[in-house]
């Protein structure tokens, strides 16, 4: 009986972000329609605001956590109520989508081409000012 000289590797079940085999694994499809919002009438703009912050520190994966609230905190106190919709439209996104439109490692979909919201998290992301992040705190 002949014996195996090389190890057999399975693949990596957590790839890193950004290579291959994330990039593979976290695409969605290229049809999917929009994720439906949860209505919230007579929201008010603080109300909005408060909820935003907090969902944006607790999407689920620490790389979208890291960005977005960081975001949130810089950003959020000076967006106008249209920003506001806007960016809760985006957190309904999918987290590595958001993540890798952010990072221009993809190209979002049409209904996104035009946002303001993710041109500004764009800028935030590059971080010309080479800024050390950390998650701020919730006050």
């Amino acid at each position: 009986r002949a014996l195996a000289t090389s190890v057999r590797r399975s693949a990596d079940p957590w790839p890193l972000p950004h290579t291959p085999e994330h990039l593979e694994k976290t695409t969605s499809p290229p049809d999917a329609p929009a994720p439906t919002p949860l209505p919230r009438p007579g929201e008010p703009v603080e109300k909005m605001r408060a909820r935003l912050v907090y969902q944006s520190r607790k999407r689920g994966t620490l790389e979208s956590d890291l960005l977005l609230s960081t975001f949130a905190q810089e950003r959020l106190s000076t967006m106008d109520e249209g920003e506001l919709h806007e960016f809760d439209k985006l957190m309904d996104e999918p987290d590595w989508d958001i993540y890798y439109w952010a990072t221009g490692k993809r190209t979002p979909p049409e209904r996104w081409l035009n946002s303001r919201v993710l041109d500004q998290l764009r800028e935030h992301v590059r971080n010309e000012g080479k800024v050390v992040r950390r998650m701020p705190d919730l006050s």
